[in-house]
């Protein structure tokens, strides 16, 4: 005797489980095609999605950053950070597990770049080179705290520019090459020198957002030093001018040089039996 057996229904728990599945991986295809796309926008020599794919170490540290943040968030600390050190050794960038980086990074060549345990980046961000989103005097009992820098949206930080400390990074900000950044940025500040000081700030938020500049630096934006140098120098030579001036006024007009008068000719002596 044959029993039939009903089949299984499906519950609504396996569903919405299958659902959320789906979503989450729509959402990480998507962010991977934007940060592709954001890498042929920003980067002038890359020719193809391919190209970028395959020969482009930020975009190859992101793909290995995604996958141990995931780990690292679902409390495979270890495996998170294995494969942050994979990810190390196969593209010269280091990423923690743990750092939240928002959508469409773009790091360019790469090399050397580094981004701490606790660093934040928000969206359409650009880093170069030998970048560092570092803490400052590190311990055992800053574990649990807040040690690097949050990095705002749309914001560039040139090559071997170093970023040490938990201050914010304001939107739409501009950290020259080499520059070395200890305290907070104000929104669409320009940064450069060591240690980085402003010399530029966009007006209000409504303004158009300028043009995208790599490293980070406006070429005809000068150095806050040299042009405090500049001014100085040329303080001087009006001082010195000025000082001419009052020393030539003091001294009056030149008095005539009179000729010194002939000498007298000399007095000959008579001798005795001499004719006169």
């Amino acid at each position: 005797m044959l029993v039939s057996v009903p089949a299984k229904r499906p519950c609504a728990s396996d569903a919405r489980s299958r659902s959320d599945t789906n979503i989450v991986t729509a959402m990480l295809f998507r962010n991977l095609r934007d940060e592709i796309d954001a890498t042929l926008a920003r980067d002038p020599a890359a020719r193809s999605r391919l190209e970028v794919v395959l020969c482009y170490p930020g975009f190859q540290a992101l793909l290995y950053y995604r996958l141990g943040h995931w780990l690292w968030q679902h409390g495979w600390r270890l495996a998170g950070r294995f494969v942050s050190h994979l990810g190390r050794v196969a593209t010269g960038i280091e990423i923690h597990p743990a750092a939240k980086i928002g959508r469409r990074l773009f790091i360019d060549h790469g090399m050397g770049v580094v981004i701490g345990e606790t660093a934040e980046i928000g969206d359409d961000c650009t880093l170069y080179d030998g970048v560092t989103l570092g803490g400052t005097r590190p311990s055992k009992e800053q574990q649990s705290q807040k040690r690097h820098p949050t990095i705002g949206s749309h914001v560039i930080i040139g090559a071997g520019a170093k970023v040490l400390g938990p201050f914010k990074v304001g939107d739409e900000a501009r950290i020259g090459a080499a520059a070395v950044v200890l305290k907070e940025v104000p929104d669409g500040a320009t940064m450069v020198g060591n240690p980085a000081r402003q010399v530029l700030r966009r007006g209000s938020a409504g303004e158009e957002r300028p043009t995208f500049q790599p490293y980070g630096v406006d070429p005809d934006v000068s150095d806050p030093i040299a042009r405090a140098l500049t001014g100085l120098l040329d303080e001087v030579a009006t001082l010195r001018a000025r000082v001419s001036e009052l020393e030539a006024e003091r001294a009056g007009p030149a008095a005539p040089i009179e000729a010194p008068a002939p000498a007298p000719a000399p007095r000959r002596r008579r001798v005795a039996g001499a004719n006169p």
